[in-house]
């Protein structure tokens, strides 16, 4: 099962598509506005700390859940009407899950006709963002495509609960829903995810072939975050303007990582995994302007060598987070349709 699709140029960046380059020029402009509105409030806030002195720790604090807060809420924003989006679907049922250190907070998305199978999809945001809202249309395109139940879980978010959490919230949270897909839908499970929702797809496939949690039939890998530190040639090609930069790629990285030795730990790289024989058949999608390109093709490649049948494709012009932004970018709802019928196909026995 392979349809690799090589990039064209590994030193050379690529123009982005129409969609993108007007995504582009949307952020452009709101950032500009920011910063004018930033420069205008320079001096309140100047004026503020004269009168006030504040220590420089406990400043710095409150300056940082500030601007968590303000950028969680911006980025759990829904990119289409949620009512609009969950029409096709029978429902969607909102309700708590089993957590690693707690219960979680969830949504269930159950399509028409007969559910065969359920997906645990991971979000994506740097660990750090991110939730129910922003990927809320995205599952319901996938449960609708793939005719399975999927289960979106609103797992614990760094810098306040760093690596590991969000992992083991997902081994909790893929056993929970193991159990409940051998009542209601067969047995069977995939997992799914993007960027950081994707790396956390990866660490569970290869935990279930190492039997730490259910084994999924298919792992489904939206430009995922594979390789931690190592420099591949697309973060440099595309390092600055193309939405995804990577220095934000290190700030979130070192939201999430806290010890030294995490950097190189087998649940935060699996793309450093030794042994891939035996893993849940991948489809593994990128984005063509990505600095995150090159490690979701490199682990296709990887699986490939190792045996595990393989579709890997990447999206020409298309900008990291592309699915987020799918009721503007054509491509966006064609990787869901692809990864919706890689994941029938799976629940079907079918390769």
């Amino acid at each position: 099962m392979s349809d690799f699709s090589v990039p064209s140029s590994a030193s050379r960046p690529l123009v982005p598509n129409l969609p993108s380059r007007l995504l582009l020029w949307g952020i452009r402009r709101q950032e500009q506005r920011k910063k004018t509105q930033a420069a205008r409030n320079a001096v309140t806030v100047n004026a503020k700390t004269n009168q006030q002195s504040q220590p420089l720790e406990q400043g710095m604090l409150a300056q940082q859940q500030h601007f968590l807060r303000v950028l969680r809420k911006a980025m759990d924003t829904p990119s289409f009407p949620q009512i609009l989006s969950a029409l096709p679907l029978r429902r969607v049922v909102r309700l708590r899950v089993p957590g690693a250190a707690g219960p979680l907070d969830a949504r269930l998305y159950i399509p028409r006709g007969r559910v065969r199978g359920a997906v645990l999809y991971l979000h994506g945001g740097g660990f750090v963002h991110c939730g129910l809202n922003s990927h809320h249309g995205i599952c319901c395109r996938l449960a609708r495509a793939s005719g399975a139940a999927v289960l979106l879980p609103d797992y614990r978010l760094a810098p306040e609960h760093p690596f590991p959490a969000a992992v083991e919230d997902g081994h909790a949270v893929l056993r929970w829903l193991a159990r409940a897909s051998a009542r209601y839908w067969g047995g069977q499970v995939a997992v799914a995810g993007d960027s950081a929702g994707g790396n956390l797809a990866a660490v569970l496939a290869q935990a279930g072939k190492a039997g730490q949690c259910p084994n999924p039939v298919l792992q489904l890998l939206y430009y995922p975050s594979l390789y931690g530190r190592n420099a591949l040639p697309s973060q440099q090609t595309y390092a600055e303007g193309y939405f995804l930069s990577r220095r934000s790629m290190e700030w979130y990285a070192a939201q999430y990582i806290r010890r030294d030795e995490d950097w190189t730990h087998p649940r935060f790289v699996p793309g450093l995994a030794t042994d891939l024989h035996g893993l849940a058949q991948a489809v593994i999608v990128t984005a063509e302007c990505d600095p995150m390109r090159d490690e979701g093709h490199a682990y296709a490649q990887a699986l490939k060598r190792a045996g595990v049948p393989v579709l890997y494709r990447c999206y020409r012009g298309t900008l990291h987070a592309f699915l987020n932004f799918y009721a503007l970018m054509p491509h966006g709802k064609a990787a869901l349709r692809l990864g919706g019928r890689a994941l029938r196909k799976a629940f079907a026995g079918r390769v």
